[in-house]
């Protein structure tokens, strides 16, 4: 036992009593910090690393009881690290025990770790619609409003730049061909692909959706641009026009 911990069956008695303890009267193997040391950032669970970010708890409540608790209610809200994700500032802030400070950490640790998922050191290739959909997946999954995006190509299908056309509502987005093919001409892009968001997680296709697509392909042919395929993001799931036959 570590000089200054309490003894197991003390934790555990006070446990049972729901008495809060701090990190520090935890026996030093089992603290999150220590632990990450020992075994490395994988090994921890999401409250653990949740309570590294949080460093601090608040009266009665340890770092790793406010990381519980917020876990929790994120579980009840839709699911883990999703609801953290898609919260606002505002509303993580308003948690009892976050506050400002320990919200702008969480939203910056996961936003770093979104770049993360999309970056890549090279001009990624698009030959398939599965490259489209890991490509952009992680970016566009948890969008509480349906954004419409552009992917340029080049001649060899490599990726030029991602361009963001609208932001719509809910359930649709406005889009017009001049916005689409004036980013495209700007950038001497030989193909485009189009995609955008469903925050429903239902990747099949509106109404909306359908004719949209067949004014751009029509306007694309006009101006020389292939519009080689349409993918709509859900959550984890995409659906491509050219796969479908739509398009």
């Amino acid at each position: 036992m570590q000089r200054g911990a309490l003894p197991y069956r003390l934790l555990v008695w006070l446990r049972l009593m729901d008495y809060h303890l701090s990190i520090k009267d935890l026996p030093e193997a089992d603290r999150p910090r220590e632990r990450l040391f020992r075994f490395g950032p994988e090994a921890l669970s999401n409250a653990e690393l949740l309570a590294l970010l949080l460093r601090t708890g608040n009266k009665g409540e340890s770092a790793l009881d406010l990381a519980h608790r917020l876990l929790s209610l994120a579980a009840k809200q839709g699911g883990g690290f999703r609801y953290l994700i898609t919260a606002s500032l505002e509303e993580l802030s308003h948690i009892r025990g976050i506050g400002a400070a320990k919200a702008s950490l969480i939203k910056a640790a996961l936003e770093i770790g979104r770049r993360l998922a999309i970056s890549t050191e090279t001009k990624p290739v698009v030959k398939s619609p599965r490259d489209v959909g890991n490509l952009v997946m992680e970016k566009m999954r948890y969008l509480d409003r349906e954004h419409f995006e552009v992917l340029l190509l080049d001649t060899k299908n490599q990726v030029l730049a991602m361009e963001l056309i609208s932001v719509g509502t809910l359930n649709s987005s406005v889009v017009h061909p001049r916005e689409v093919f004036k980013v495209a001409i700007k950038r001497s892009a030989a193909g485009i692909v189009l995609v955008h968001n469903h925050p429903s997680g239902d990747p099949t296709p509106s109404r909306d959706d359908l004719e949209v697509s067949r004014r751009l392909v029509e306007a694309g042919r006009l101006l020389g641009i292939d519009v080689l395929d349409h993918v709509i993001i859900g959550d984890n799931r995409f659906l491509s026009f050219k796969e479908a036959g739509l398009s």
